[in-house]
């Protein structure tokens, strides 16, 4: 092999490192304009992760995922209507929300532009299929390390990727 194919070996391979890299945080990135900024920041603290981790494995599993978004729709329900409307959604008495999660999870969720991604209908209600489907779509985002599918790992909760650290 003379120089000149080496070196485009060389750069072929450094391509390619780049791209491999760039797609764990593509990843992570997808889910913050699925969702808001706002809301991937307050969501992926270490506080929120030991919320959800329930059983303490250090792993997040559907399961866990779903039961905390629940009690979220919960006390956001304020009418307990089985509905949110967007006053529900994002008035008054998130401090019950900020205690149970944190304040940047409630502030980063309570939005208008989060309200507009939940509510796919858009009928200006959130209905708990539209907040579980949407929750859902988040966890299947994140999901990424095939090695244990179904469960988020502190990497992929973190937004940093399988395997990343």
């Amino acid at each position: 092999m003379n120089l000149s194919h080496k070196k485009l070996l060389t750069a072929s391979l450094a391509m390619l490192v780049t791209a491999l890299g760039y797609g764990a945080r593509a990843a992570a990135d997808d889910m913050a304009s699925f969702a808001t900024g706002g809301y991937a920041r307050g969501l992926r603290t270490p506080a929120i992760m030991h919320k959800m981790d329930t059983n303490g494995d250090g792993m997040i599993s559907k399961d866990e995922w779903i039961a905390f978004q629940e009690k979220v729709f919960v006390m956001l329900d304020k009418d307990k209507s089985g509905m949110l409307d967007e006053k529900e959604f994002m008035g008054p008495g998130g401090a019950e929300l900020a205690s149970f999660a944190t304040a940047g999870y409630a502030r980063g969720l309570e939005t208008k532009g989060m309200f507009k991604k939940i509510d796919t209908d858009s009928d200006g209600t959130i209905s708990k299929d539209e907040w579980l489907n949407f929750q859902k779509k988040v966890f299947e985002m994140m999901d990424t390390d095939p090695s244990h599918k179904g469960m988020l790992d502190h990497n992929e909760f973190f937004g940093r990727g399988p395997g990343n650290k």
